[in-house]
């Protein structure tokens, strides 16, 4: 590859470089004269106070609320992305919001009223909007408020580093448990297992694998993925969610019997494990 005069994107597996005014694969991160900058930093697509458990978080303060916040892009190209209309979008996509790290924590304390208990990035890949992350949960942990992530793992330790300490509870998506079918998926099975094991150590941390047919459902694989976690801990919960038919991927529906044996392989060697959208 050609690098002169491109600058070099280090936050994921990817390592894009990209020409002074190019935007990278993840839409969200570009080189602005010589240096990488985020295109989407205070840019808001959507802003909601849900039940935790939607993120999913069964098991971090169960019944309360948290303000969550998505922006746009995804450092992934998951062809049943459930919420491709912002993963797939770039800048100039859609009308977007602005808010600051400090207008978004103010209007987290002033939902706490609510049941606010604190902040959580989440609908598309909040990691590739990095820096907007970064100094609101800064911010956040000076207030007293929780910080959540919901995210795809795929971020180098460079960046694992900086946000590791500021990040309170983690859903990580843990999509299949194959290289291969990760390719395909455009992303890097062992980043997400690196990002799984160092998020244990010092956070809250759950699992989703949506139980894909063709991509996340082969049992083999996914005995794998149970000893995999099993060694992390047996106490981190899993979510296997049931897939419907979205996107560009439209297969048929998960089988609901398959969904059940999944669960029943998973309690062997783990304490929670919960199936959603059944």
């Amino acid at each position: 590859m050609n690098t002169k005069n491109k600058v070099h994107c280090d936050l994921c597996y990817r390592n894009c470089f990209l020409g002074n005014g190019q935007v990278g694969f993840c839409k969200a991160r570009a080189n602005r004269n010589g240096k990488i900058e985020s295109v989407s930093y205070g840019k808001v697509t959507a802003i909601s106070l849900d039940p935790i458990e939607k993120k999913p978080l069964a098991f971090f303060y169960p019944k309360s609320l948290i303000l969550s916040v998505g922006s746009f892009g995804c450092n992934m190209n998951c062809p049943f992305c459930q919420n491709h209309e912002i993963a797939r979008a770039g800048e100039f996509d859609y009308k977007l919001k602005k808010i600051s790290p400090k207008e978004l924590v103010e209007l987290a304390l002033d939902t706490k009223d609510c049941g606010n208990i604190g902040i959580a990035f989440t609908y598309n890949e909040p990691l590739i909007n990095f820096e907007y992350v970064k100094d609101t949960f800064e911010i956040a942990r000076l207030n007293n408020l929780k910080t959540a992530l919901v995210t795809n793992g795929q971020i180098n330790d460079k960046y694992l580093d900086e946000i590791l300490p500021l990040v309170d509870t983690w859903n990580i998506d843990l999509k299949a448990f194959s290289k291969e079918k990760y390719k395909i998926l455009g992303g890097d099975l062992e980043l997400t297992l690196n990002t799984i094991k160092r998020a244990s150590e010092l956070s809250h941390v759950e699992l989703t694998t949506l139980v894909v047919p063709g991509i996340s459902d082969n049992l083999e694989e996914f005995k794998r993925e149970i000893d995999f976690i099993s060694k992390v801990s047996i106490e981190t919960p899993l979510h296997l969610t049931r897939y419907f038919p979205m996107y560009e991927y439209r297969k048929q529906k998960t089988n609901l019997s398959l969904m059940k044996d999944m669960k029943e392989i998973a309690e062997e060697k783990l304490e929670h494990v919960l199936l959603g959208n059944v």
